[in-house]
């Protein structure tokens, strides 16, 4: 018996039928669809990370004792850094399984999907969508720590010269400023420095680099947006987790 024969007898023996075509061309497409979600989240995690990197002010993390690449390591919320790893993971694997796609490199594996997860988290972190994403995240998460939150911590140190809230009341020699827990401090802007789009006026959130003078006083050097380098200083606060 010739090897031809032998698998005829063994599929027979087995009651091995071939499959029909719905099922390969049902399979092709959930490849494809597992492919799109994992790019998909791996969008919506760079976007945040964009957004975080933008809500650093590099021109005042560099007056921290410590390096500003430190400032930024301790805004950047790692879970959604895993989310990317996770997707970028996960896209590659069922790339590799879809039609062809074992002629793939393992680069053009990582290429492909990095370059698809990181045009769509930039159109979509342009969009505006990155923001509400995280801080809808942060509203329903009990154990996830915001970017806001983590932003405010760091502007909450008067003592080391770092403090933000929004403007109260306004004079030629000082502005009132209520910081993120409800106290009010007197804020001396005569030697300050800040770009023309801030307006000092009541409603404003803003950060503040200078010296804390007396218990409730503080003499500013710089002052600048709440906002990132390229957003409006105007930020919808973010209501508390219940």
């Amino acid at each position: 018996m010739n090897t031809a024969q032998k698998l005829v007898e063994q599929i027979k023996a087995r009651q091995i039928k071939p499959r029909p075509k719905w099922y390969f061309i049902t399979l092709e497409w959930a490849i494809w669809l597992g492919f799109a979600f994992t790019v998909f989240l791996g969008a919506l995690a760079f976007s945040i990370i964009l957004f975080t990197i933008q809500q650093v002010d590099f021109q005042l993390l560099q007056h921290l004792q410590h390096s500003w690449l430190e400032g930024l390591l301790s805004l950047l919320p790692l879970i959604w850094i895993g989310f990317l790893t996770l997707a970028l993971l996960l896209s590659m694997y069922t790339l590799r399984y879809a039609e062809r796609g074992y002629k793939f490199t393992f680069f053009h594996l990582v290429g492909y999907s990095a370059a698809l997860s990181i045009m769509l988290g930039t159109i979509f972190f342009i969009s505006g969508g990155a923001q509400e994403l995280e801080r809808a995240f942060a509203i329903r998460v009990d154990l996830y720590q915001s970017v806001q939150e983590k932003k405010e911590q760091i502007w909450s140190l008067p003592q080391a010269g770092y403090l933000g809230g929004t403007i109260m009341a306004v004079t030629p020699e000082a502005f009132e400023l209520e910081d993120f827990e409800g106290k009010k401090w007197s804020i001396d802007y005569g030697q300050a420095d800040w770009p023309p789009r801030i307006q000092l006026v009541p409603g404003e959130r803003i950060k503040l680099r200078g010296e804390q003078t007396s218990a409730s006083a503080f003499s500013a050097t710089f002052i600048r947006p709440w906002g990132g380098q390229l957003m409006n200083a105007r930020q919808p606060q973010m209501k508390p987790k219940e």
